[in-house]
Parts: C-alpha cells; sequence; structure tokens
C-alpha cells in the first residue's frame, strides 16, 4: 500500500519503474476522486493521468495501446480508501 497526500493506494503494475509519488502528489487533481483505477503515463516526459471505474478495468491495455506511447512508462494504481456512496 502507498499512502500519498490524495489517499491510500495499492501499486498494480508499475511498468519501467514509473511510479513517483512526489511526482504523483504534484499532478494529481481532485477530479480524479471519483475513480477506482488510475494509469499514469508518460508522454513527451510528462505524467499524464487517467481515471477507470472498477467495471472499467478491461479497458485499461486499450488505453495504453491506444492512447500512450509504445513502451513508455506507467503504472496503475487501485484506489484502496474509496468512500461507499
Amino acid at each position: 500500500m502507498i499512502e500519498t497526500e490524495h489517499g491510500i493506494f495499492e501499486l498494480v503494475k508499475d511498468h519501467k519503474e514509473a511510479f513517483d509519488i512526489k511526482t504523483f502528489n504534484d499532478r494529481y487533481v481532485d477530479y480524479l476522486d471519483k475513480y477506482d483505477y488510475i494509469v499514469g503515463d508518460f508522454s513527451a516526459e510528462m505524467l499524464r493521468f487517467k481515471g477507470f471505474y472498477k467495471k472499467d478495468i478491461e479497458n485499461i491495455p486499450d488505453y495504453l495501446m491506444e492512447s500512450s506511447v509504445p513502451n513508455a512508462p506507467y503504472y496503475i494504481l487501485r484506489r484502496s480508501d474509496k468512500k461507499s456512496e
């Protein structure tokens, strides 16, 4: 488990050791609070985020294939402290 300024997450995948907690905390926006999973990938040396709901996690590989630079560093985080609605 990883404790960040924005909650507690499980690091599901860390391709090419992309995850850096300081960069995550600096780039995170509150809009992502509603998602169960967050994908962080690097494009043009900039960290980009994309959120996914639990029911949509099967779309993560498609997102990475279609929207990120081939073989780019990325990570997948699962939110572990999401409030029940």
